[in-house]
């Protein structure tokens, strides 16, 4: 048997020919961003600090549905910290990625528990698995 899928949403986005160095804006006008090479002195910001933005964001969202799951209150101070490194080996560019995620007055096993279940279901975990090195790291619990 095939489940249907439904589209929630899809995000489009214009982005000039300059790339690293161009600009990016969002069909809705919400996103309007200069962008640029990681390390450069440019005005703007670069596609892995928006990668990681996107992740951690949704990575806590993940975590609230695992919460709800098991039963468990999250702390107004929830957050995760993304780590988005760009690679480069020989001519081959590559990411690699370290969630750091604190709950405090969280257990350490419930956080952890937490964070796994979010791996899991999170959009974004799920399509880096097995295409990118990714650490999950409980930095506070």
């Amino acid at each position: 048997m095939t489940m249907t899928t439904t589209v929630l949403y899809t995000a489009k986005t214009h982005t000039t020919s300059g790339g690293r160095d161009g600009t990016s804006r969002s069909d809705d006008g919400r996103l309007d961003i200069a962008l640029s090479s990681p390390g450069s002195a440019g005005n703007g910001t670069n596609p892995e600090q928006l990668f990681a933005a996107g992740w951690s964001a949704c990575f806590i969202g993940a975590i609230g549905l695992a919460a709800k799951k098991m039963k468990v209150a999250l702390p107004p101070d929830l957050a995760v910290d993304a780590e988005v490194d760009l690679c480069k080996a020989g001519d081959a560019y590559s990411l690699q990625a370290r969630l750091n995620v604190s709950m405090p007055g969280v257990t350490r096993d419930t956080a952890q528990a937490l964070v796994n279940a979010a791996h899991e279901t999170c959009p974004y975990s799920k399509a880096t698995r097995g295409n990118i090195e990714v650490t999950l790291n409980v930095v506070a619990a």
